[in-house]
């Protein structure tokens, strides 16, 4: 973007949860809701991942920074008590966190283990609906909430296995989510974005192909990157897109279009 956008978002809270490294979809949220002037909250999912996330965290002058492996117990809770202690209120939240056993990944959905496809689920679908319900009573005056989606929830993409049936489930979760909590002004939406090359995206298999034929597909011509996906988030947690709840928002180039 040539010129800086306008700090639409300032004295807004955002807790940003999934950023892996400066390729994550999550840091292209994280990084446009500071531009807009928003105020960050920051996590790493371990020790290991700290030296990668925490520098970016500094660099975006973000406030708040903890571990969050949303498997262990108490771990979530922590994190919001401390929203709750330093700000006392929240505005924006962003899930973008997935995981499955690489077995239970890289095999058909035939093969997936019940033990695994319970925990594709637990991390990457009901924690959402875990935050949401720590969220809500922060978000005293309205509030916007996402979550990372993918077409494959929608459409089968080979090798995306049982990702694919997760990924519906998480989009029904954001789509009920939006119903209960309309009555507060809280606004949820999956996003969708294209294929990008994220590490998260690595353990699937032929990733390249789909995203060579993602790019031929889209009627832009070319794949989104994540600042694409985080403007676009920063513009729905704007007063701009106050009547906007519910969908699922795809950032894909028009991708999900085309047959």
């Amino acid at each position: 973007m040539s010129e800086p956008i306008r700090p639409v978002l300032k004295d807004h809270k955002a807790l940003v949860v999934g950023i892996a490294n400066d390729q994550s979809i999550a840091y292209g949220c994280a990084k446009a809701f500071r531009d807009a002037g928003a105020d960050l909250a920051v996590t790493w999912l371990n020790e290991k991942a700290r030296p990668h996330v925490e520098p970016l965290a500094d660099e975006l002058q973000a406030p708040i920074k903890a571990e969050l492996n949303v498997a262990v117990p108490g771990q979530l809770e922590a994190v919001f008590e401390e929203i709750t202690k330093r700000w006392g209120t929240l505005d924006i939240l962003v899930h973008s966190i997935a995981f499955a056993p690489i077995d239970d990944l890289r095999g058909g959905l035939l093969d997936c283990s019940a033990e695994g496809f319970a925990k594709a689920m637990d991390v990457s679908c009901h924690s959402f609906i875990r935050m949401a319900r720590l969220a809500a009573p922060l978000m005293r005056k309205g509030g916007t909430m996402f979550a990372m989606s993918y077409y494959g929830a929608n459409r089968v993409v080979p090798n995306y296995n049982v990702m694919g049936p997760v990924k519906a489930a998480l989009e029904a979760a954001c789509r009920y989510l939006a119903y209960e909590l309309g009555p507060q002004g809280i606004r949820v939406h999956a996003i969708s974005p294209g294929p990008l090359k994220t590490r998260a995206a690595s353990g699937l298999k032929d990733f390249e192909l789909l995203l060579n034929e993602a790019a031929k597909k889209a009627p832009l011509g070319e794949l989104v990157d994540i600042m694409d996906v985080g403007y676009a988030c920063a513009y729905l947690a704007t007063p701009f897109a106050h009547r906007i709840t519910g969908g699922t928002v795809y950032v894909d180039g028009g991708t999900n279009i085309v047959a």
